[in-house]
């Protein structure tokens, strides 16, 4: 058991693009699903596949990599940890690299991309940071 769910699947897909995996596969959740999905829709990964296993759920997420072989996430960090949780106001969101990358963030309405959230003016937790 981990305490920290999804800073293990963010080091799943650290460690899997650094050994040039096509694929990862993750215990499911729905906030890690969550956050896999705002990843899908930024580019960073190519799918996130829904599946069950057996015993106990699980989904993949399809890694993408750039023509000359390089992986589209140069680095993913976790912001907010369980024992220290950050938050920020939709007012205080920053853009990451100059907006190359994005942070994904928990907000009453659901977890969403820094850009939406800054658009439908929601803050929340910041669960981690993209580029």
């Amino acid at each position: 058991m981990y305490t920290d769910p999804l800073a293990d699947m963010l080091n799943r897909i650290r460690t899997a693009q650094a050994v040039r995996k096509e694929a990862v596969n993750v215990p499911f959740s729905s906030v890690k699903y969550e956050t896999a999905r705002c990843l899908q829709k930024a580019g960073f990964v190519e799918k996130v596949l829904k599946g069950k296993r057996v015993k106990k759920p699980l989904f993949r997420i399809v890694l993408g990599y750039q023509e000359d072989g390089r992986p589209k996430i140069n680095e993913i960090k976790r912001v907010s940890s369980p024992g220290q949780r950050i938050y920020q106001k939709s007012s205080e969101i920053k853009k990451i690299k100059n907006g190359l990358g994005l942070s994904v963030i928990s907000t009453p309405k659901g977890v969403m991309t820094s850009e939406d959230a800054r658009k439908n003016k929601l803050g929340g937790e910041v669960i981690c940071e993209v580029w």
